[in-house]
């Protein structure tokens, strides 16, 4: 490797003599050293979409926006074989569409699915699956106002202090309606879940503002979907599914919102899904739960009630069950352990702050930061937490379809060592134990 020393100009920035442009550079001189160096390899660059993918093995990519032609999903890495048809999709998607009660937003889209490729004769291709839902109640004159004036606590500024330009009409990408790529593909990753490993991915409505649902009213072990959807607000309890919608009508008629808690769990979920240190399961699951509009907090298992506990408090024993399987008698940590699943239910919650596009007057500043005043159009949930249990749900599911891929890739190429591992498929529950 040759060196030398020698004397070359240095541009430096832009005059600040008024000169525009780069015109009026400078020239100075200083010595340098220059160096003559043979490369041994070359390095390949990839820049990939960014934040609108997620996964590994089971990748999803979401594309669309709220009030533009349609919104909408490509899935990578669907294993073949797999019946599946745009009724599955649309059991999820209706749960989450717009219009669906009167706590909700009053936009009217059927949200109808359909998919455009690899799936022939209603089976899975193993290549990738495009699913398309067409925008048909779009009203763009409702956001001229936020076309110039920043909406408090929602991403319109932050989106034009990182891009420099953005979708007004209905916030974007930023939009729930986003979250229906999502849904789609997190019927399939359930599918999956179910056909294979007998996994269930269940949430539900657990906080609406200050009406928290006390834990022990609900049976983690029995709890149904019907239950969940036997109310407007998705509280399979129903008294306090009552006070949690009247406390959304509340506000409501005010022209406010409030927010609230999703909690979901998990059950026969395979043991061994996640992985150490940084793909921790739990740091897989709070970086999908978080990444959902409005999200706001994550806890799983004890969570932060846990810090007021002592560790004889909180640890749970183990012991082994009348199948010979090995269990812990209590499941404070939410069935993961050390970042691994351990083959308990798992249990996260998941806060949403109040909706931030409200029909109240705020105070705020326009995008060329005049102070003024702004009272939002449009049509807008007063609370999200109703519509959010099957985005909540597609999310979960999205993270463990990946999560049990990978561990079947990596773990069950060879056989298992039976003595200490389970295997991932699904078995019949009279024959291993309450739980897969």
């Amino acid at each position: 490797m040759a060196s030398s020393l020698s004397s070359k100009p240095f541009l430096t920035s832009p005059s600040t003599d008024g000169a525009s442009g780069f015109g009026s550079l400078r020239k100075l001189s200083f010595p340098s050293v220059r160096y003559a160096i043979r490369p041994t390899h070359r390095r390949t660059l990839e820049i990939q979409a960014a934040g609108s993918t997620y996964g590994t093995y089971f990748r999803v990519t979401t594309y669309g926006e709220s009030h533009g032609g349609g919104v909408g999903c490509i899935i990578d890495g669907c294993p073949p074989r797999l019946p599946l048809t745009e009724a599955d999709m649309q059991i999820d998607l209706d749960r989450r569409r717009p219009g669906q009660s009167r706590i909700t937003t009053p936009r009217k889209e059927t949200d109808t699915c359909r998919i455009y490729s690899g799936v022939a004769e209603g089976m899975t291709t193993g290549s990738p699956i495009m699913v398309n839902v067409p925008n048909t109640d779009q009203r763009g004159n409702d956001y001229t106002e936020m076309s110039k004036a920043y909406r408090p606590s929602h991403a319109d500024a932050t989106y034009d202090f990182k891009y420099g330009v953005r979708s007004v009409q209905g916030g974007g990408r930023s939009s729930a309606g986003e979250t229906i790529g999502r849904v789609a593909a997190g019927a399939v990753a359930k599918k999956i879940l179910k056909n294979f490993s007998g996994t269930e991915v269940l949430a539900y409505v657990s906080q609406v503002h200050k009406v928290v649902l006390p834990e022990d009213l609900v049976d983690h072990e029995t709890l149904a979907l019907d239950q969940i959807e036997s109310n407007i607000v998705r509280c399979p309890d129903p008294e306090y599914a009552e006070k949690m919608i009247a406390a959304i009508d509340a506000v409501r008629v005010r022209g406010d919102s409030v927010g609230g808690v999703v909690t979901c769990i998990v059950r026969n979920v395979p043991r061994g899904l996640g992985s150490p240190v940084f793909d921790k399961l739990e740091a897989e699951l709070a970086k999908a739960a978080l990444s959902l509009p409005a999200t706001k907090g994550f806890e799983f298992g004890s969570g932060f009630a846990g810090t007021f506990m002592t560790g004889s408090e909180h640890n749970d024993e183990f012991f082994t069950d009348a199948h010979g399987r090995i269990r812990t008698r209590t499941n404070r940590s939410g069935g993961i352990q050390g970042g691994i699943s351990n083959g308990e239910i798992i249990n996260i919650r998941i806060g949403f702050k109040p909706t931030s596009t409200i029909g109240k007057k705020q105070h705020t500043v326009t995008r060329d930061k005049q102070e003024t005043e702004l009272i939002a159009r449009g049509r807008h949930d007063p609370c999200v937490v109703p519509r959010a249990v099957p985005m909540v749900e597609a999310a979960v599911a999205l993270v463990l379809v990946d999560q049990l891929m990978a561990q079947y890739a990596q773990c069950e190429l060879f056989p298992i060592n039976p003595a200490l591992q389970e295997p991932l498929e699904f078995r019949d529950p009279e024959l291993a134990g309450t739980h897969i």
